[in-house]
């Protein structure tokens, strides 16, 4: 792009709106699967019989990782939360993979989500800023149960936060998500979900929480 090899590439960036701390790059890191569109960002913190996928973009990630502390510490639930770096990445794999599927009936490949995601118990939720047909296009390639959250529909003059909890992708909704999946699946009591919607209050915009405020005057 630049100078005079330059390689015939273009850089994109997606800028969100709310400030937040960019993290240090983990040890061990996936670097396979960061440029691939997928990798482990935070392994379940225990070992639980009841766990779920918690598939996260951008600033969705941080609404991930305090689901991931909620499910923990108020219902006992051991998710894992998985960075997405693309969901169009997986998809063009995935459609890749099915094409040469179709041709080789003799020598079936994986997609790339589907092998990152084998063996992972629980159900996948997907969360992203984005509408829901973000994550949606992953789904055919995932082979646990599946449920996209996003911000489909009409918003709000409101807080970051309120606005969050209008679409349900806040932590505490990303959380509701995840125990109504494992309730579908009998891994805990409808009960449960019941009682975690009436503890974050979770019809209320005004119970959400606010989040960083800077830059939003």
């Amino acid at each position: 792009m630049y100078g005079e090899n330059s390689e015939n590439i273009y850089y994109y960036l997606t800028v969100y709106n709310e400030p937040y701390m960019q993290p240090a790059e983990p040890e061990n890191l996936d670097v396979d699967g960061l440029l691939r569109g997928i990798y482990c960002y935070s392994p379940a913190q225990k070992r639980s019989k009841k766990t779920a996928q918690i598939l996260a973009s951008g600033v969705g990630v941080n609404w991930a990782l305090k689901a991931q502390q909620l499910l923990e510490n108020d219902w006992g639930i051991s998710p894992t939360v998985w960075s997405v770096t693309s969901w169009n990445e997986l998809r063009r794999d995935g459609l890749k993979v099915n094409r040469h599927n179709l041709l080789h009936p003799d020598d079936q490949y994986q997609a790339y989500i589907t092998k990152k995601l084998a063996g992972a118990k629980g159900p996948v939720v997907a969360v992203s800023d984005f509408m829901r047909s973000v994550q949606d296009q992953v789904a055919p390639w995932v082979e646990q149960p599946f449920l996209s959250l996003g911000t489909d529909g009409f918003g709000l003059s409101d807080t970051r936060g309120a606005l969050r909890r209008h679409f349900k992708v806040d932590a505490e909704s990303i959380t509701i998500a995840v125990l109504t999946q494992l309730a579908k699946t009998g891994e805990i009591k409808q009960s449960v979900v019941k009682d975690a919607i009436s503890k974050y209050r979770i019809f209320d915009i005004s119970a959400a929480d606010p989040g960083n405020t800077e830059g939003s005057g």
